[in-house]
């Protein structure tokens, strides 16, 4: 891979990493509800699960949309499903003020399972082994994979301690629920561009 190569990868890897999607929005409440300590587990799992699914789908696992058409639509309406699920939960949820209380983050194989069903987690992964490793070569897949791996976690990070600022800032539970409550809704808006590309 060239150096200019590089240099665009990593430019779409930020890029695709640190914009709004149903990831960052799950991180944001996350480090608002629980802090960023505990909320390291999910933000792993979006980075390395992502990585995973860019070198699974190099190797051939998008070939599936080709030979089965329908599983697209199986998939688009299992991640819609599970979003607006995740959506559910979001905003009913019982506020964690200070971080102490018995909520729970995703965990690290929930966070890296997510990934399957997220709209713009395909989007990405389809576009960067189209473009960044068309050739489908293992070396081509694990340099895309490691460029969004490195790139992903502070990226996602970013999102997280944003959220446990907002945390920090929200006086008591009545403004967190309405925190909950927004974020489950951008949650839901996000899928927009799935439904409608």
């Amino acid at each position: 891979m060239t150096e200019n190569l590089l240099f665009g990868l990593a430019a779409f890897a930020f890029a695709s990493s640190i914009t709004p999607g149903p990831n960052n929005l799950m991180l944001m409440s996350s480090g608002a509800n629980f802090g960023l300590r505990r909320t390291l587990p999910h933000m792993l799992g979006v980075a390395l699960g992502f990585a995973a699914m860019l070198v699974l789908v190099g190797l051939g696992l998008a070939r599936m949309f080709e030979v089965f058409p329908a599983t697209q639509a199986v998939l688009l309406a299992a991640s819609l499903g599970y979003l607006a699920y995740l959506a559910w939960k979001i905003a009913t949820q019982d506020p964690v003020i200070g971080q102490g209380g018995a909520g729970r983050p995703l965990t690290f194989l929930q966070a890296a399972a997510f990934q399957w069903v997220n709209p713009k987690a395909w989007a990405m992964a389809l576009s960067a082994v189209s473009v960044y490793a068309p050739d489908r070569s293992a070396t081509s897949l694990v340099v895309v994979a490691l460029i969004f791996g490195a790139i992903g976690l502070p990226s996602v990070g970013a999102w997280a301690l944003l959220g446990r600022q907002i945390g920090r800032i929200l006086p008591d539970r009545r403004h967190m629920r309405r925190f909950n409550l927004a974020m489950a809704l951008l949650l839901v808006a996000s899928v927009y561009p799935a439904l409608w590309p």
